[in-house]
């Protein structure tokens, strides 16, 4: 009768510790650049559609934008700033053109992007999105204000790290976990000795 008593304490402290573990939260969102528009030329409707959609989105390090397109139709492209405002889409950084792209969201700074096909940067197929602490960009803005090249991305389906803590450091959260673990174990051995 104590082993079984014993068993169900351990199980229920088990799922006890479980729950704990859980409490820290990992929140990695897509975006859907464009929202209900999928990548393409902006339309007479709705011509600023990419410089609306950065400033309503602010996506974070572990976040990623997915891009929408007919493959045979469009691409889209990482650029420098200064390919970003000339709509030079010769030397890009990364080219994608499955119609389906991802791009990960793995350091803070400034992206560029534009459609690869000729023509289509000119008509306002582009997009700039701002990560971290940097200050927003506007066209107006003085040329010299931003780094000359955007940070380069070694690989669209790269690994997305963490985001950082918003309400936890990592510090109290290792705490947190340890303390659970160390107050489920010292009540494990008491009761196992006791019962």
């Amino acid at each position: 009768m104590a082993n079984l008593r014993s068993c169900r304490f351990q199980i229920l402290l088990f799922a006890f510790q479980f729950l704990m573990l859980l409490q820290t939260k990992v929140s990695c969102l897509q975006y859907k650049v464009g929202d209900l528009d999928a990548w393409g030329i902006p339309t007479s409707a709705n011509p600023s559609v990419y410089t609306n959609w950065s400033k309503n989105n602010n996506p974070r390090i572990g976040d990623s934008l997915l891009f929408l397109y007919p493959p045979s139709q469009d691409s889209v492209i990482q650029v420098s700033e200064s390919s970003y405002n000339s709509c030079n889409i010769t030397d890009p950084i990364l080219y994608m053109n499955n119609g389906n792209s991802l791009f990960n969201i793995t350091a803070n700074g400034d992206f560029f992007f534009t459609s690869g096909e000729p023509g289509h940067c000119e008509k306002k197929q582009k997009l700039h999105v701002a990560v971290g602490n940097v200050s927003a960009f506007s066209p107006s803005s003085d040329p010299g204000a931003f780094p000359a090249n955007a940070p380069s991305y070694p690989t669209v389906f790269g690994p997305i790290p963490q985001p950082p803590p918003t309400s936890s450091s990592p510090l109290q959260l290792s705490f947190s976990v340890f303390f659970t673990a160390v107050i489920g174990s010292a009540a494990s051995a008491i009761f196992n000795g006791i019962l």
